[in-house]
């Protein structure tokens, strides 16, 4: 069962950011996309590039090793159904981004 936690605040995203934040041994990508904030596994499944550090797209992300893309919104990608990132569920409280994590 997921819990929310909290992996920053609103000042560490203003719109168009990204942040790479580790909990518990896994690395989350927080974006804000036009003032809302997803989260998504932030490790690429291809051969784990970091996804903050690729360019964003509306709500498309791109791997800066090798182009593998993702929808930060629905971790789906143009490469077919098998492959899909992790997406996590965001809630702001005040100022803090809170991440339901597992």
């Amino acid at each position: 069962m997921s819990r929310f936690v909290k992996l920053a605040t609103l000042g560490e995203l203003p719109v168009g950011a990204a942040k790479e934040v580790e909990f518990e041994g896994r690395v989350y990508g927080l974006f804000n996309v036009n003032g809302e904030i997803l989260a998504i596994d932030a490790i690429c499944p291809h051969q784990g590039g970091p996804l903050v550090d690729g360019s964003l797209e509306g709500t498309m992300v791109t791997c800066p090793w090798h182009g593998w893309q993702f929808d930060i919104k629905t971790g789906k990608t143009p490469l077919g159904p098998k492959i899909k990132q992790a997406v996590f569920a965001v809630k702001i409280e005040g100022q803090e981004v809170l991440v339901a994590v597992p």
